[in-house]
């Protein structure tokens, strides 16, 4: 399996995004941005957070724990339901 510095980076090329586009949705640089793909430095949770959400998958899948980029979400009655 991949690890996450591979993962952030293909999830961004397949959605043709710049670095500096994912870095604002981070809110943070361009230059820190580039640090997390090329895996000088390590990524805070939030961020992990932020992109699971931004590009849909689950952060099992950017971590490289999973190849199923599928999310769990729960339903009103809080059974897992996945996407």
């Amino acid at each position: 399996m991949k690890n996450y510095s591979q993962r952030i980076r293909e999830l961004r090329e397949d959605h043709d995004k710049a670095q500096r586009e994912i870095a604002a949705v981070l809110g943070t640089t361009q230059q820190v941005y580039s640090r997390y793909e090329s895996g000088e430095n390590e990524m805070p949770i939030r961020h992990l957070i932020t992109l699971a959400r931004f590009y849909h998958v689950s952060t099992d899948y950017i971590l490289g724990l999973s190849d199923n980029p599928g999310r769990i979400e729960t339903d009103s009655s809080g059974s897992a339901v996945n996407l």
